[in-house]
């Protein structure tokens, strides 16, 4: 069918060029600006904030308890498999939450209705907000069927009294030789070499929380004194405040880079990037466990896998879209060298201020914000097999008045998405080799009894200094970037076009920022682990001729012992 003119809903005549005494009268603003609105909108966020909470709450015997509990009860030379296989299971979570995310994103906010004023939206238009709420409640219902097992778990693990037992027994055994001949094994108890051992630092499963608040000053101190565990806890906070912009910010960046739709880029990330993050916590794992690597051999795999990531984001500075022409704010016609936001050629027209209705001269791929300010006095729609297209036609302000097609301009450059995305994935899954060996130095350098501690304490600063400020500075330096934000109630609501530029080079120049530093703090890991163990050596080659020396002394016959012992 041709095209042909139709009946307009209340948007579309608000959008055209029309004299103001013709002009459809708006709808005041003042209703949707009192306090009592604003009061509803902070309720909303309180309860997001509370939800968070309890989200947080919940995971807690997952990780970081979960974390301990398996390294514990595991050999040691399976736990660094477990522990991959725990945290690539535990990334699959997001991954195919953004894969429900596309999904959910294909349907309108409100499910049942579409906007008021007769609004006829699709899911390319740049005014398109999907049911994101959708997905929580899906994911809800999932987690609490997942914790029902939890219900039926023992109250104590046998292999954990096992446990406890050796660790005594092991105790009482390397316990002062000076004491082996005046004290028999019998009358001392491995309860009371353990406290003698540990002193005031162990951390006991039976204590009260007046006990632990005053205790834990005391081991927070103690575990930060150590090197290694303060540097590969900076390292993970720079990696987690990669990941925490990264997760935020990718699919709006991606949207907005390469023009794509919120639920195709979704998709892309689900599809590309969690895959390789996954891939990379099991191989890190499956590398620590088959060479059998000690810290030095785990701090140099942070290190390589960290430098592999930091060369392969380079490119990425490379790799995007130029920005939009937009006319009045980023594109200056030949017509109109000195065109402003609203020029003299629509200057009988009543364009509402707030108006955000995009249209795209295809010819010249200028983009006008809304058909007024293209200067459009009529929509024609045309018909096609399979969808319509909308026109605005009579166009004062476009060159030679040329019919300008609804919605924003096509990028020419959509298809670098795929390439760009494939480099993320790849440093992804180089950052994560690292995952599982920087779990191990840190379990692997504290004491056993507060091992658990130290992984809370980790988690603690990773959630204080990476998960709760990184979105706020990805978020401050993306909004530095806009060029056109809409208002509401006469302050910044949301930003409607960016600089492309800016905007990758800043995103992507945060990510590179945060990479630099793990990869300095894992240097200087793997730098404080070759001195310790080389100082090790040493002490162990000045020990070598008094061991030799009281082998000879003790006679041909009590070798194999000593040896053994």
């Amino acid at each position: 069918m041709g095209p042909r003119i139709e009946d307009m809903p209340q948007d579309f005549k608000a959008s055209l060029c029309l004299p103001t005494t013709s002009a459809p009268a708006s709808a005041p603003s003042n209703g949707n600006c009192s306090s009592y609105t604003e009061t509803q909108h902070l309720s909303v966020v309180g309860i997001m904030f509370v939800a968070q909470t309890l989200l947080g709450v919940g995971g807690v015997p997952i990780q970081p308890f979960g974390i301990s509990y398996i390294d514990d009860f595991a050999h040691n030379s399976n736990s660094p498999l477990y522990l991959g296989i725990l945290f690539a299971v535990t990334m699959m979570g997001p991954g195919l939450a953004f894969g429900l995310g596309s999904l959910m994103l294909r349907l309108y906010v409100d499910i049942n209705q579409m906007p008021e004023g007769g609004i006829s939206l699709t899911i390319k238009d740049p005014r398109w907000v999907g049911a994101w709420w959708l997905g929580f409640l899906i994911a809800a219902g999932a987690v609490a069927l997942a914790a029902i097992p939890y219900f039926f778990f023992p109250k104590e693990m046998p292999k954990e009294k096992r446990e406890l037992q050796f660790r005594r027994k092991v105790l009482a055994v390397t316990d002062s030789p000076a004491r082996k001949g005046k004290d028999s094994p019998s009358k001392q108890s491995p309860g009371e070499s353990t406290k003698k051992q540990d002193g005031l630092v162990q951390i006991a499963p039976n204590l009260t929380v007046i006990q632990f608040i005053k205790v834990f000053p005391r081991v927070l101190l103690q575990t930060l004194r150590h090197p290694i565990f303060l540097l590969v806890v900076l390292s993970q906070v720079c990696l987690s405040s990669m990941a925490a912009g990264m997760a935020t910010f990718l699919p709006k960046f991606l949207e907005r880079q390469f023009s794509i739709t919120a639920s195709y880029a979704n998709l892309l990330i689900g599809c590309l990037s969690f895959p390789s993050v996954i891939v990379g916590i099991v191989v890190g794992g499956v590398l620590v466990k088959r060479l059998h690597l000690g810290p030095v051999g785990c701090g140099a795999l942070c290190l390589l896998g960290m430098l592999l990531c930091l060369f392969f984001s380079l490119p990425l500075f490379f790799i995007g879209c130029p920005s939009h022409q937009i006319a009045g704010i980023t594109h200056q016609t030949s017509a109109h060298p000195g065109l402003e936001l609203f020029p003299s050629c629509m200057e009988a027209c009543s364009c509402p201020s707030d108006g955000f209705n995009p249209v795209c001269d295809p010819s010249t791929r200028v983009e006008y914000i809304t058909p007024c300010h293209a200067g459009c006095s009529s929509r024609v729609v045309q018909d096609a097999l399979d969808k319509s297209q909308v026109f605005y036609t009579n166009c004062s302000c476009v060159v030679e008045g040329n019919p300008v097609l609804a919605g924003s301009c096509d990028s020419t450059c959509s298809h670098l998405v795929v390439p760009f995305l494939l480099l993320v994935s790849l440093g992804s899954a180089l950052a994560c080799l690292t995952h599982t060996p920087s779990f191990m130095l840190i379990l692997r350098g504290v004491k056993k009894e507060d091992k658990t501690l130290a992984v809370g304490i980790q988690f603690m600063f990773l959630r204080i200094l990476a998960w709760m400020p990184s979105p706020v500075i990805h978020g401050s330096a993306i909004d530095t970037t806009c060029v056109h934000w809409a208002l509401s109630c006469g302050r910044r609501a949301v930003c409607r076009y960016y600089n492309n530029d800016l905007l990758r080079n800043r995103f992507i120049g945060l990510q590179f920022f945060f990479k630099t530093g793990s990869v300095i703090c894992f240097a200087l890991v793997l730098a404080v682990l070759r001195q310790q163990d080389k100082e090790a050596r040493t002490k162990e080659s000045r020990s070598s001729p008094a061991v030799e020396q009281q082998l000879l002394v003790s006679g041909p016959g009590k070798k194999p012992e000593d040896s053994r012992v």
